[in-house]
């Protein structure tokens, strides 16, 4: 090998730069009193100071922009731009300039360039710029790779690249959790925690149920006027705070009936959550389908359609039982109810239901008595198949507040 041998020098130049808004400059206001020895001397400085607001200059934040100083975070769902200039440092006419642009992530290669033509020529002192874009949608380790390919007048074809990684970071952690009403509602709860440096503005975070499920938003406390939002106007969300939501999924119409395919329903839907930071800059995330444990019901299902929240003592008051068959064969039911020590059943145990087709339901209105004041549970009701000879009993179904009407609070 010649040892005098030296690298070859490329006649562009290749330039790749990071595009993000600027920020904010902010100072570090130093006060003090005026009996102190300094005086007023911080106070004049500090009026003097250009970067300070006039009449607000102990304020850290102040009216000029500072540039970027560095690379920067990168979060997941934001938008990666990126500056790619190639410029002629030399004296000659270069031809067949071929400027590509690719982003590495750890499963896939995308091709970002805005164009796969090549240039004809570029004179000297002349570039070619392209700003690229890419939404990330990846964590982990990013590869820029930006490659040059060009002829020279001499008709020698050149080639170079470069490399340039980066790391995409989590910018929210997102847990939910699911809970199964008596009814077929589920309700959703979707903690959203910023694990950033920087204040969010939760411009929206929204449920796009599946294809079986209507949504109701709990996140909006009603009044005459209008709706607010229980998080009030300004909605930010301060680094490594966590903030819930709450979203309640009924049942369609078409399948509301139909309780052997709706306890089979395990995909809910995805949470789509959008924010802004800093001067506006714009992110996206959008879960996968969340999945619950389906309920079991068993063969039967019995749940409550109405009941009344406060009932008199020792007055009978009116309930109305849904009972569906959730199994695939057909069942011959008999409804027995048993008194507890504080509510007491009205009517004839042992009443014949009939018989119930696989995924059909029927309405009971029954009848109770209280004895005892207080928060009582609704217990005691049993059913037997006489298919099967098989019983199935009822504890806790629901829950009555029970009063006395008599008591005064009349001095």
């Amino acid at each position: 090998m010649d040892v005098n041998q030296t690298k070859q020098e490329h006649l562009l130049a290749l330039k790749v730069m990071r595009l993000t808004k600027p920020t904010l400059f902010t100072n570090l206001p130093v006060t003090c009193e005026d009996r102190d020895l300094p005086g007023d001397l911080f106070g004049r400085l500090m009026k003097e100071d250009p970067s300070t607001i006039k009449g607000a200059e102990t304020l850290m934040l102040g009216e000029m922009l500072t540039l970027p100083q560095n690379f920067g975070n990168i979060f997941l769902g934001e938008t990666f731009s990126s500056y790619i200039s190639v410029h002629n440092d030399s004296s000659q006419v270069v031809k067949d300039i071929l400027v590509k642009a690719d982003l590495q992530t750890s499963s896939q290669r995308l091709n970002l360039s805005a164009s796969n033509s090549a240039v004809a020529e570029l004179k000297p002192e002349c570039c070619i710029d392209d700003v690229i874009h890419h939404e990330v949608k990846e964590i982990g380790t990013h590869i820029l790779v930006c490659a040059v390919s060009y002829t020279t007048q001499y008709g020698e074809k050149l080639y170079f690249r470069k490399f340039f990684k980066f790391q995409v970071l989590k910018p929210l952690d997102v847990k939910t959790k699911f809970y199964n009403a008596e009814t077929d509602e589920v309700f959703l709860e979707a903690q959203i925690q910023n694990i950033t440096t920087s204040p969010m503005f939760m411009e929206k975070v929204s449920l796009e149920p599946s294809m079986m499920y209507n949504v109701t938003e709990l996140n909006v406390v009603s009044s005459p006027e209008h709706g607010e939002s229980t998080f009030g106007k300004m909605s930010y969300l301060q680094p490594m705070d966590t903030r819930q939501y709450l979203y309640c999924l009924k049942p369609k119409p078409e399948y509301a009936e139909k309780a052997g395919v709706i306890k089979g329903v395990t995909v809910i839907g995805k949470l789509d959550i959008v924010w802004k930071t800093n001067l506006g800059e714009r992110g996206r995330l959008q879960t996968s389908q969340l999945q619950r444990m389906a309920p079991g019901y068993g063969d039967i299902r019995l749940s409550m359609e109405t009941i009344p929240d406060t009932v008199n003592l020792e007055e009978p008051f009116d309930i109305v039982c849904k009972i569906t068959n959730c199994s695939e064969r057909t069942m011959d039911l008999v409804l027995d109810m048993c008194n507890t020590r504080s509510v007491h059943w009205c009517g004839v145990s042992g009443r014949q239901l009939g018989k119930l087709s696989p995924g059909s339901f029927l309405s009971l209105l029954l009848t109770l008595l209280p004895s005892v004041q207080g928060l009582q549970s609704i217990s005691g009701l049993r059913l037997t198949d006489t298919f099967l000879k098989r019983t199935y009993e009822y504890d806790d179904v629901a829950q009555v507040c029970v009063v006395c009407p008599y008591t005064s609070n009349e001095s």
